[in-house]
């Protein structure tokens, strides 16, 4: 909870990425749908017109470059505030303060970064001020503020969605380290530009784990008399294991078992097997996966194919016993063999008309006939009355009505024919045929 130091970060122990932090914005690299000519956010910044607002993005795009750039052009006081080591306490006293200078004129920015661990309490603690015009908030969180902000809260800022830096963004801002007084100027760093592209593509994105990369090639690339020469076999060791964009319990997890579960039903196996392992490098549990693509059998592939749900059982059952990473290739068979199956959701349409039914219309007993009747009370009661016992019969079928009288002739299962389904599909037609004659 301290007002921003603007300098401390550019001493020459400090690491480059906060040695590289942009002052104006025109040293910001990215975001150019937010920060170009004449584009919405720079007006506000550079106009000092700042409201309160969150912005929304990954790790290492600039978020919090960005609060410390309208610190540095704002003239209202600037309170930089932690979500991770700030509590209500600290927040009520950042409040009357900001009370107090309200009274005086004196407007204030409170820049809160990682909004999104701030729990309920804590974030409803903020709203009164906002809404009286005490403080102006800016809020940064790489998670989705639909899910992690308080509507009330929320309905009072405008989001900003700042992207995933390009390769192409992330090479200019590895250039630019290189001839900046902060960065490398005066030690001549030799790297090639295939180099630099390849920790642009190992960076994903983040401005801050490119940097952070950069700096590691060079303090351990070889020294001589010209400068520091960055080699393939550093530059290879540096980047020898990605650190994936992954949080098992945030918006991340869900993208990522979606495009699994939509490859699968779209039938693309690589599209599948790329998702998959995207959430096993991740560090997702692969049972949790196993899981998914049980119910993938049935909601998806249904009785198309039959043995889809016991091949995912069995895929289920072979992770509990292998774990990872041995696993990874049982997951990689089911994921595979879902997506090239034949495809029905009949099975799972039928379960949802029946829900649906059950919600919205009267629950009415069960038909008599179809009633057990294990006590005497219960054949008094013509409980069993007129059952028809389908084996009784040489096509093993009865015109016997199942469903209660006001659903009599519902149809919940509808095959659409596909695979082995096409054969369930002609029977139920024979049956629905027989019985109508």
């Amino acid at each position: 909870m301290d007002q921003m130091n603007l300098f401390e970060e550019h001493t020459p122990l400090a690491p480059l990425a906060s040695r590289m932090r942009p002052q104006s914005l025109d040293e910001f690299v990215g975001q150019k749908h937010l920060l170009g000519p004449g584009m919405i956010l720079r007006r506000i910044i550079e106009q000092d017109e700042v409201s309160s607002m969150i912005f929304w993005g990954p790790p290492g795009v600039g978020k919090t470059t960005l609060a410390r750039i309208i610190a540095n052009r704002t003239k209202s006081e600037f309170v930089d505030f932690s979500a991770v080591t700030s509590g209500i306490k600290e927040i009520k006293e950042v409040m009357a303060k900001a009370d107090r200078s309200r009274l005086m004129g004196i407007r204030t920015i409170l820049f809160v970064d990682e909004i999104h661990r701030f729990n309920k309490s804590q974030q409803d603690a903020f709203l009164p001020y906002v809404e009286k015009g005490s403080i102006i908030l800016i809020g940064a969180t790489t998670e989705n503020p639909s899910f992690e902000i308080n509507s009330a809260l929320l309905s009072r800022c405008r989001v900003f969605v700042l992207k995933q830096l390009s390769e192409e963004e992330m090479t200019q801002l590895l250039r630019h380290a290189l001839v900046s007084p902060n960065g490398y100027l005066d030690q001549h760093v030799v790297i090639t530009d295939d180099q630099l592209k390849v920790i642009a593509r190992f960076s994903s994105g983040d401005a801050r784990t490119a940097l952070g990369t950069l700096e590691m090639v060079v303090l351990n690339g070889q020294i001589s008399a010209d400068g520091i020469t960055v080699t393939d076999e550093i530059l290879s060791q540096v980047t020898n294991r990605r650190s994936l964009l992954y949080d098992k319990t945030g918006e991340e997890h869900y993208n990522l078992i979606s495009a699994l579960h939509k490859s699968m039903r779209n039938s693309d196996p690589d599209a599948a097997v790329y998702y998959l392992q995207r959430m096993l490098e991740g560090g997702e549990e692969p049972l949790y996966i196993a899981r998914r693509l049980i119910r993938f059998a049935s909601e998806d592939v249904g009785l198309a194919d039959p043995q889809a749900l016991p091949l995912c059982v069995a895929a289920y059952q072979a992770c509990h016993f292998n774990g990872m990473p041995e696993c990874d290739v049982n997951l990689a068979q089911a994921v595979i063999y879902l997506a090239m199956a034949p495809k029905s959701n009949a099975a799972y349409a039928a379960s949802e008309r029946a829900k649906r039914d059950i919600k919205d219309k009267p629950l009415e007993p069960v038909p008599l006939q179809i009633r057990n009747a294990p006590t005497k009370l219960m054949e008094e009661l013509h409980y069993g009355e007129n059952y028809q016992y389908a084996h009784d019969t040489a096509e093993k079928l009865t015109k016997m009505v199942c469903l209660p009288d006001s659903l009599k002739g519902r149809r919940y299962y509808t095959p659409d024919g596909q695979g082995q389904e096409k054969e369930i599909k002609e029977r139920l037609e024979e049956i629905i045929r027989w019985k109508e004659s």
